[in-house]
């Protein structure tokens, strides 16, 4: 790579369209993901604004580019270690992890089928389980399997490599590192839900038929946990009663002293998901306020117009977990000054977007805010975009991720 190609540090909806714009503008771009697929939070989705469209819809489309142009070079789990220089002569360490599949993998599901063990899913966000050796979500790009050798035994490791009647399996694959040279950095490492074992009043994650907005998701994905239907974890049964609790760390001084902005929107989006599965169940959104941005406020009307659904403005000051395994919500009305505690058998918890990189040391050297978001100059040659900058939705994650790849562009003509 010369000193005019352009790193892009993470692989969802922010990365990838970064990636593909200097790339089709005939700029070479490495486009680095930790996972070993890209795609982001988005391909974890069930739906996603403004279409309310699969995943699938607007991520192939973004992969066909990948695949059709040569100046895309995608390195999966693989993280940057180092980064010196300056803006136009950047010198790039990056550590790739073993994947143990190589190229020759057709995605035939052998060695998964061979697997015996099972670790939690990271990508069902632990609601569910997946082999040792396992393909890393439906529609994953590289769709190539990943093999964790260091989470079975050394004769499952064996049985799994004689599965592979086409040499995929390389039990013999190690850790490396690969070094670069660039003239921009662009950070697009995207966002992580809020833990909710730091929301030690609505349950600190420990009640059973508590999840977060994006376990929701995943509950609702046909290529989910539960293949799209919606079961309340404890005992799988249709839930008939749920509620909705925005700003879950969010707009709050002891967690997130911000507005996640999506977090309205996923609510009432994921509402639609409920009646949708469950078409006699009862819905209530408890909120502080409503927020949503723009033509947005069209969907709020068209969803809140639902008999099945309540609006209640109040904050939820706790919720506990009843002997049957109910939850508890402990909730005053603002506009009726009531408190009660009301029963629930699933409840939702709309947790704030955190940078995915808060509370951890980062290689670029760029300026952070206290909350983690990257602030960044062009003028140092790195460029934050996406969720990395500030919380955004899909379509403007895309729209500022475009802006990005003209900045890393312009940095780095006429070098």
């Amino acid at each position: 790579m010369s000193g005019n190609a352009i790193l892009v540090v993470g692989g969802g909806f922010s990365g990838i369209t970064a990636a593909l714009e200097a790339a089709e503008m005939g700029y070479e771009v490495i486009l680095v993901e930790k996972n070993p697929y890209l795609g982001g939070r988005v391909a974890q989705l069930n739906q996603y604004f403004p279409k309310l469209c699969p995943p699938s819809c607007g991520l192939e489309i973004q992969f066909q580019r990948i695949r059709s142009n040569p100046n895309v070079k995608v390195i999966t789990m693989a993280q940057v270690t180092k980064v010196s220089g300056q803006a136009g002569n950047f010198d790039v360490t990056l550590s790739i992890k073993p994947r143990f599949v190589n190229e020759k993998c057709t995605g035939c599901n052998a060695c998964a089928e061979a697997a015996e063990t099972k670790v939690p899913c990271e990508f069902d966000l632990g609601m569910g389980q997946r082999k040792v050796a396992f393909r890393p979500n439906l529609f994953a790009f590289p769709m190539r399997y990943v093999f964790e050798k260091n989470r079975c035994s050394e004769a499952e490791a064996k049985k799994i490599e004689a599965s592979c009647k086409y040499g995929a399996i390389d039990l013999a694959d190690q850790e490396r590192t690969q070094t670069f040279k660039v003239g921009a950095v662009v950070e697009a490492t995207g966002w992580k839900p809020y833990d909710m074992s730091k929301l030690e009043n609505l349950g600190a994650g420990k009640l059973k038929n508590v999840i977060s907005n994006m376990q929701m998701e995943r509950l609702c994905a046909p290529n989910g946990p539960t293949g799209g239907l919606l079961l309340r974890p404890s005992d799988k049964a249709a839930p008939k009663r749920i509620a909705f609790v925005q700003c879950a760390g969010s707009r709050d001084e002891n967690h997130l002293n911000y507005c996640s902005y999506i977090c309205c929107m996923a609510s009432l989006k994921q509402a639609t998901y409920v009646r949708e599965r469950v078409p006699e169940a009862l819905v209530t959104i408890y909120y502080i306020d409503l927020r949503t941005p723009g033509r947005y406020q069209k969907f709020l009307e068209k969803v809140s117009a639902d008999d099945k659904l309540t609006l209640v403005k109040g904050k939820v000051a706790e919720l506990t977990e009843s002997a049957s395994g109910k939850v508890l919500a402990t909730v005053e009305n603002v506009d009726t000054g009531i408190k009660n505690v009301e029963e629930f058998d699933l409840v939702v918890l709309a947790t704030g977007m955190q940078p995915s990189t808060a509370g951890e040391a980062v290689a670029v050297n760029t300026p952070r805010d206290e909350e983690g978001f990257f602030i960044g100059s062009p003028d140092s040659g790195v460029i934050a975009t996406g969720c990395a900058k500030l919380p955004l939705d899909v379509m403007r994650s895309a729209q500022a991720a475009t802006g990005a790849a003209l900045k890393a562009i312009q940095t780095v003509a006429g070098r």
